[in-house]
């Protein structure tokens, strides 16, 4: 029998507890953390041994490597100092939902291979289409073939997506492959591109209006061109609430012009912003979703769920399963004409608990709570803002619609470059910049739950700093 160093009921409840314990006081001292680690490529290797140990280690010597090799590697997402890129989602209810679904351990492929695991996401998904107010068709519960599956990421999201889009159209349609187009706004994450790439398909880049959104007729413009030279336009990418900047396409004259040509599948990617729709006065930002086919909201960022847990929701799963269906004898059950089998909808055959997380923290927060959560959030961002306009050496880049602000120091891109270095080399707070138009913007996000009022005056007060160090330099 195989001994460890835990391996037995009574070493898991001691050392269990004690992880707990270290786990509550790291999430207790996170603020006080360097925000970004002070290390460089290929420091771990310095601080193992260079084998693997022949025998077990004892459960301290394994915590106390973990703290003296990882801890310094780590760049503290969670802090509340931490505004770089977009969340990802941390909660207690999602860890302990985590240790649930990772106790239980099953390879979900199938709804016989474990019926809790589909039957759960099945619920949880419909619960949150109503939160979100989506159309009755991306539900479980619609007469129709409409559902969704929690995917590992919008980008695996939009891989799979295209490339069912590209089945559809390729068995519908006599269509050539060589001649298939789709599209995108120029603001479009860079994963869209990656999944045409991986796709083997081209992409056409739509130029933004002055609020940095994908119109219907810049849109349509396009595709006439593309028809005219023999081109088949099968796939279009909205998004609502870009990376860089936080913009919102148009998604209702984008779907009013997609509805126009058979077979071209119209994608959402509302990967961060998509969870505020959970606030009714925020709705406004998804009219248009009755003409997509497909949408998606990562959990994982803005819904306090850990990775990885992203909400995939289809018009009509028949795309996917025709698409994806390989189904060996050994895999066949019962159920199969009622239930879905959630492998074909996706890339991998297993699938551990997703749902279970997701489950956990809205049975733990209610839709009020996580309303309550966006709302706060995006009200320290507003905070923010108001604020910096005050210092009248920068200017604000776009409009602050959700838990982002893109601003600048009036002046050149260097000078502005130099500031974010300073920034993010005092390791006292982090960002990431982006580049729109010939213009480096810096962006400030709200990047975790437990950022606060405090914070956000601590931040400026570093900005503002650093900005004033800059000018010496400059001078």
């Amino acid at each position: 029998m195989l001994k460890g160093t835990i391996e037995t009921t009574d070493d898991f409840r001691k050392y269990g507890k004690e992880m707990i314990d270290m786990i509550a006081d790291y999430h207790d001292n996170i603020a006080n953390l360097p925000v970004v680690p002070d290390v460089k490529p290929g420091y771990i290797r310095d601080l193992l041994p260079s084998k693997p140990p022949q025998t077990p280690q004892n459960y301290e010597k394994i915590i106390n490597t973990f703290n003296e090799a990882v801890v310094p590697g780590l760049t503290q997402w969670h802090s509340p100092r931490f505004h770089a890129y977009y969340p990802i989602g941390n909660s207690y209810p999602s860890l302990l939902g985590g240790i649930l679904g990772d106790a239980i351990g099953c390879a979900g492929f199938s709804w016989k291979s474990n019926p809790a695991y589909t039957e759960l996401e099945v619920v949880t998904m419909d619960w949150f289409a109503e939160m979100l107010d989506l159309p009755k068709v991306f539900m479980h519960s619609s007469e129709g073939n409409g559902g969704a599956i929690i995917q590992t990421s919008a980008s695996e999201s939009a891989l799979v997506s295209l490339l069912a889009a590209k089945s559809r159209i390729l068995t519908t349609k006599d269509s050539d492959s060589t001649k298939l187009v789709a599209y995108c706004s120029e603001q479009a994450h860079s994963s869209i591109e990656r999944a045409e790439m991986l796709a083997h398909v081209p992409i056409k880049k739509i130029k933004t209006d002055h609020k940095y959104s994908m119109k219907g007729d810049t849109l349509e413009k396009q595709i006439a061109i593309d028809i005219e030279a023999g081109l088949t336009p099968f796939f279009v990418v909205a998004t609502l609430g870009t990376t860089s900047l936080c913009s919102f396409d148009k998604v209702d004259e984008i779907g009013e012009v997609c509805q126009k040509y058979p077979n071209l599948w119209l994608h959402v990617d509302a990967a961060y912003a998509g969870s505020a729709f959970i606030c009714p006065e925020y709705r406004y930002l998804s009219k248009g979703l009755d003409n997509v086919d497909s949408f998606v909201v990562n959990f994982n960022k803005w819904m306090m769920v850990n990775l990885e847990c992203s909400a995939l929701y289809l018009r009509n799963s028949r795309d996917f399963t025709d698409s994806y269906n390989v189904d060996p004898l050994y895999l066949k059950h019962e159920h199969q004409e009622t239930a879905p089998d959630f492998r074909h909808w996706q890339i991998p055959l297993s699938r551990s608990f997703r749902s279970l997380k997701l489950w956990m923290v809205l049975m733990s927060y209610g839709v009020k709570g996580l309303q309550q959560h966006i709302r706060y959030q995006i009200k320290m961002a507003k905070y923010f803002e108001t604020l910096l306009v005050q210092d009248t050496r920068f200017e604000i880049f776009h409009d602050v619609t959700m838990g982002l602000v893109c601003f600048r120091l009036k002046g050149a891109n260097d000078l502005n470059e130099k500031l974010n270095r300073r920034i993010n080399n005092s390791a006292n707070i982090h960002m990431t910049p982006s580049f729109v138009e010939e213009n480096f913007v810096l962006r400030f996000v709200i990047g975790s739950r437990l950022t606060d009022i405090d914070d956000i005056d601590f931040a400026l007060n570093k900005i503002k700093s650093h900005a004033d160090e800059l000018g010496k330099d400059e001078k």
